[in-house]
């Protein structure tokens, strides 16, 4: 199977902070010295990426929000396709994601509602998500609207012999979840499974879908809950984790998990994509 080593020019969503940034970052390392585009909502925080790792010319940096409109979303996802002809972009991660808590033993805690504001005549109705819509849009509808715009790009280029790839990262909560986080855990379920199916889909097109699978990682995002100290003695070190799963995408692996996420796809996961290959062969 195709490896990133293949891959000439990588799109990273999400590559602002945490797993995202640290993969782009790696990458960038590879001796196949391949263009990374960095790829965020906060444009100051991806030109201090791209200024602070030197003049190599390699990384790149492009503004995305993947809540924008359905036509707004694709129209930019389509200026990213043409901004780089001449690296042609081949291989998309999507590495965005947020994670709330929701405790259904109080469900009128549960936030449902989408706020609406008025602007003259006009009525804004889903101009600010409900917590929970905001979590499922993020996590996963919107990767797969990203993946649905993209596709069409890389399937042309598959179709000429050159193998191009789609990252999708999900959790070892998809697996085995975490009661304290159900909205999340099932948002990276969805994606664990459609990761699937379209590794299935996409094989004959020379698309290669390689789902990224973490454990518990070290981020900066618990800081302000003042849980650092203790959640540092269980966590996977960043530095550690983005090692391994580079060495997994490097060996061309179908599907990386990483730490405990190891165990938990070997007990729970293995097997599923050879089965889902036999099911779309019968249909």
């Amino acid at each position: 199977m195709p490896s990133i080593t293949d891959s000439k020019c990588i799109l990273v969503i999400g590559s602002t902070s945490g797993i995202g940034r640290a993969l782009a970052l790696a990458i960038m390392d590879l001796p196949s010295k391949p263009t990374v585009i960095v790829c965020g909502r906060r444009k100051e925080k991806l030109d201090e990426l791209v200024a602070s790792h030197g003049p190599t010319g390699r990384l790149k940096s492009v503004t995305l929000d993947v809540l924008a409109e359905r036509d707004a979303l694709k129209a930019s996802i389509q200026r990213i396709v043409n901004t780089y002809p001449d690296a042609c972009l081949d291989a998309v991660m999507f590495s965005s994601g947020i994670q709330r808590g929701f405790d259904f033993t109080q469900p009128e805690t549960i936030d449902l509602e989408c706020r609406s504001f008025h602007c003259g005549s006009m009525i804004y109705s889903i101009f600010f998500w409900s917590a929970l819509e905001c979590e499922l849009a993020t996590n996963y509808t919107s990767i797969v609207r990203m993946i649905t715009f993209f596709l069409p790009h890389l399937i042309k280029l598959g179709e000429q012999g050159r193998p191009t790839f789609l990252y999708p990262v999900s959790s070892g909560l998809s697996i085995y979840p975490a009661a304290g986080v159900p909205d999340y855990c099932a948002t990276k379920a969805a994606i664990h499974s459609l990761s699937i199916s379209l590794a299935v889909q996409l094989k004959e097109k020379n698309v290669h879908v390689v789902e990224i699978i973490p454990p518990f990682v070290e981020s900066e995002l618990h800081g302000s809950e003042g849980t650092t100290q203790h959640l540092a003695n269980i966590w996977m070190p960043l530095q550690k984790y983005t090692r391994l799963t580079l060495e997994g995408l490097v060996r061309g692996d179908p599907y990386v998990p990483v730490g405990t996420a190891v165990d938990r796809h070997k007990k729970f996961e293995e097997g599923k994509l050879e089965l889902a290959q036999r099911l779309y062969g019968r249909s």
